[in-house]
């Protein structure tokens, strides 16, 4: 049975919940935000759903989704544009997790899947997969998977190599993002020595996925990426009671029990995944991963960026980003160059704000 017990003076905003014989503090930011997000994630796809050549009301798609559209509007909805949209709900979902999982970890908010690397490893599989493998060798051989594997090989070889240069009897924060620049410096070095050995229709491929784009997603991409996160979601979600002491430093962690290395090993893993899942179905989409953790904390007032509103927010940016390219910017754009354009000035703005805390 649960029950709600009432506000006491000091807790304004919380609430004791009980389950049985366990009970715990409620923020209740932390239901009113992810539940608007969640909203705001809904109302956008299906916007999205109804722009194009042959535009569809809100009403319309939202009554095609429970079955009740016309033959014409379900195969433009479901078949044509749907895809698009759902993926592009789970690759910010994707990116939005593995943002809070390595910002919360390494106790930086410098530390996401862009700045350590971990997307540029994952273009350098992928765009190794498309330009050495071509139409004839393994690209043409995995057909679909060809792409999808070789970036999820280079995620993980990143992550891998990334976890083991920062190690020093645990992760510091600091150590962990110098390393992944350096990482990002040399994974942009192979991607770009790469291109420069492809053929013309190969390069002009790789440069289109590297970008970061939803055009002409279908459910080849949208199915697999679905089936990953329905592994990778739960396990992320998993980690927070571990997150949540991981954030208070090595040794407070080993004091209350943690196993150290199993579980940092275990973030790291997830947030790869994660990321991997996400630049395979979609390309690299920048920095989503650096800015929704930092607005989701903001949001819920919490001190560490919450998992599940990081995934939702970072949802909704990807799919709002798509949805301005395509109706307000007067040139359709792939998302990932407006992201960057958001992103970029964000990551700047964090650089000064942290150089003036140490000053």
């Amino acid at each position: 049975m649960s029950t709600t017990a009432p506000e006491r003076p000091g807790t304004r905003g919380r609430a004791v919940v009980r389950l049985g014989p366990a009970s715990g503090r409620l923020r209740w930011r932390q239901v009113l935000v992810p539940a608007t997000v969640a909203v705001a994630v809904v109302l956008l796809g299906a916007v999205g759903l109804g722009r194009g050549d042959f535009p569809i009301g809100v009403g319309d798609v939202l009554r095609t989704l429970v079955g009740l559209g016309e033959d014409r509007q379900r195969f433009i909805v479901l078949e044509l544009r749907a895809p698009r949209i759902v993926v592009g709900a789970l690759v910010g979902l994707a990116l939005g997790l593995a943002g809070a999982l390595f910002q919360t970890f390494a106790r930086n908010p410098l530390a996401s899947p862009d700045v350590l690397g971990i997307t540029q490893g994952a273009s350098v599989g992928a765009v190794a997969a498309i330009v050495l493998g071509g139409t004839s060798g393994v690209g043409g051989l995995l057909g679909g998977l060809g792409v999808p594997l070789a970036a999820l090989a280079g995620a993980l070889a990143t992550g891998l190599l990334l976890f083991v240069l920062a190690w020093r009897a645990g992760i510091d924060g600091y150590r962990l993002v110098l390393v992944g620049i350096a990482l990002w410096a040399v994974a942009s070095a192979l991607t770009d020595w790469l291109l420069t050995r492809a053929e013309v229709f190969d390069a002009t491929a790789a440069y289109v996925w590297i970008t970061g784009s939803l055009n002409a997603r279908t459910w080849d991409q949208a199915v697999p990426l679905a089936a990953s996160l329905a592994v990778l979601v739960p396990a992320a979600l998993a980690t927070s009671r571990s997150l949540g002491v991981l954030q208070f430093g090595d040794d407070t962690a080993r004091g209350l029990g943690v196993r150290l290395v199993r579980a940092q090993t275990g973030v790291v893993l997830i947030a790869v995944g994660l990321t991997a899942a996400a630049v395979a179905a979609a390309g690299p989409i920048a920095f989503v991963a650096l800015i929704v953790p930092q607005i989701a904390v903001r949001l819920t007032g919490g001190s560490r960026p919450p998992l599940l509103t990081s995934g939702l927010l970072g949802a909704a940016l990807v799919i709002g980003a798509d949805l301005l390219t395509r109706t307000v910017l007067p040139t359709a754009l792939p998302v990932g160059i407006l992201t960057a354009a958001v992103g970029a000035p964000y990551l700047l703005w964090l650089l000064v704000r942290g150089r003036r805390s140490t000053s």
